[in-house]
């Protein structure tokens, strides 16, 4: 499969902005989370260089194990002891989940800043989002079995007020509202909103 061209102006310039945006948080020590740290998680933002440029999400299958289970989400997970860095764990996942080789197949465009969850309840848990194009003629598909489907989302689509709402989640404190996106028949809200609405801020400055 052809890798996403170098010369594809949009990679170049977001891969400048995200240099400028992260430079700190790209010169951290990306360590091993040691005991009493939270855990380290990678998540993969792809890029496919379409007119409208989109974004690859997945639906996580069902799962009483998983705390998101059902969720929409960004292909990653957690980092496991051989991977070397937070990059090189979002890239296995990615291949584990949707079968795309960001070694291979994609540019590197550069990192965001990481995120946790908002809720206690949660597992303590830092992420890192890794933001790579890929070329216009890229397919993914469901090749795990934590994965229910996928999805292709243009970035304008994205940006749309029709698709911005609210989505009310029961806690065990009560019904809690969260912003989300309703794309493809499906809520967009907790982290991977959060980490999409941090990316959309610094393309939309391109």
């Amino acid at each position: 499969m052809p890798k996403a061209s170098d010369n594809d102006s949009r990679f170049l310039l977001l891969g400048e902005a995200l240099a400028s945006h992260a430079a700190e948080a790209a010169h951290r020590d990306d360590r091993l989370a040691v005991e009493g740290d939270s855990a380290q998680a990678a998540v993969a933002v792809i890029l496919r260089a379409t007119p409208g440029l989109e974004v690859l999400l997945i639906k996580r299958a069902h799962s009483e194990r998983d705390p998101w289970s059902g969720h929409m989400a960004l292909p990653g997970g957690r980092r496991d002891d051989q991977d070397t860095a937070l990059l090189a764990t979002a890239i296995r996942e990615t291949i584990e989940e949707v079968g795309l080789d960001l070694e291979r197949e994609t540019r590197f465009l550069g990192r965001l800043g990481e995120l946790g969850p908002a809720s206690n309840r949660l597992p303590r848990l830092m992420v890192t989002p890794f933001v790579f194009g890929i070329a216009g003629e890229a397919e993914a598909f469901v090749a795990s079995p934590e994965v229910a489907e996928v999805f292709w989302i243009q970035l304008g689509e994205l940006r749309s007020p029709q698709v911005h709402s609210k989505v009310q989640i029961p806690l065990p404190e009560g019904l809690r509202e969260f912003p989300c996106y309703r794309v493809a028949g499906e809520v967009v809200w907790g982290l991977t909103f959060r980490i999409l609405e941090q990316f959309l801020e610094i393309h939309s400055a391109l």
